[in-house]
């Protein structure tokens, strides 16, 4: 299977590579004039032919569009922050799963320390995004947010459908909130070790958020945003 890259744009039948990926296209993969890459602009894909290869640039030949699958769910994830190993591998699984919109969420439970460092972070999760994205082949980028604070971030999601994961008692099933649902738009809101605060579930459901439960077990947060949107994806996505 070709490996797809992300370019600024094409421009009369050509696309050029700059920076660290094609500083990894050229001196780690060792790409030679003659090989085949998709490219992808973020509207379009397109089949390219290397026609250079140098330091941090590389300069292809477009030769044909390529069909590209899209998504009839625009999903946004409100993701807490929680150890930055566990953060950056739900991000990266996230794209992979096709997510539209990351939006960091400093929760009440969140380490203090951790948000104080998320922002020097930044710059390396776009880069973790960028690469998943790149790994699963999506023709498109997922728009990473600057960190937000729980509540405000809550109240700003305009999405046809809205669950936050939660750990309280008589919290339905996900597979029942989900069941016979058909929007164009959801927003999952994934909390914090030690779950949301009463507050925030307050704002919540303000904010017409449903609580939703993955079962009775206790699952991290990377997991449980795994789990979440692979049922988002299986129940709602048309076709399914």
């Amino acid at each position: 299977m070709r490996r797809r890259f992300f370019v600024d744009a094409f421009d009369a039948g050509r696309a050029v590579l700059t920076g660290d990926a094609a500083h990894h296209l050229g001196r780690v993969l060792r790409a030679e004039p003659g090989q085949l890459y998709e490219l992808s602009d973020g509207s379009e894909v397109w089949l390219g032919r290397v026609a250079s290869s140098a330091k941090d640039r590389v300069e292809f030949l477009l030769l044909e569009p390529l069909p590209t699958a899209s998504s009839s769910l625009h999903k946004t994830l409100l993701l807490a922050v929680v150890k930055f190993e566990a953060f950056e591998w739900a991000l990266e699984k996230a794209t992979e799963l096709g997510v539209d919109r990351i939006v960091p969420t400093a929760a009440a439970r969140s380490e203090k320390a951790l948000l104080e460092r998320a922002p020097k972070r930044a710059e390396r999760w776009r880069k973790i995004v960028f690469e998943a994205s790149q790994q699963s082949r999506r023709v498109r980028l997922p728009v990473l947010e600057p960190l937000a604070d729980a509540a405000a971030a809550l109240r700003g999601q305009q999405a046809d459908l809205k669950v936050l994961l939660s750990e309280r008692g008589g919290a339905p099933p996900l597979r029942q909130v989900l069941e016979g649902r058909r929007p164009q738009s959801a927003a999952l809101a994934v909390g914090p070790e030690g779950g949301w605060t009463d507050g925030e579930l307050a704002a919540a459901a303000g904010a017409g958020f449903a609580e939703a439960s993955l079962g009775p077990r206790i699952l991290r947060t990377e997991t449980a945003v795994a789990a979440a949107l692979g049922n988002l994806n299986y129940a709602l996505e048309a076709g399914n």
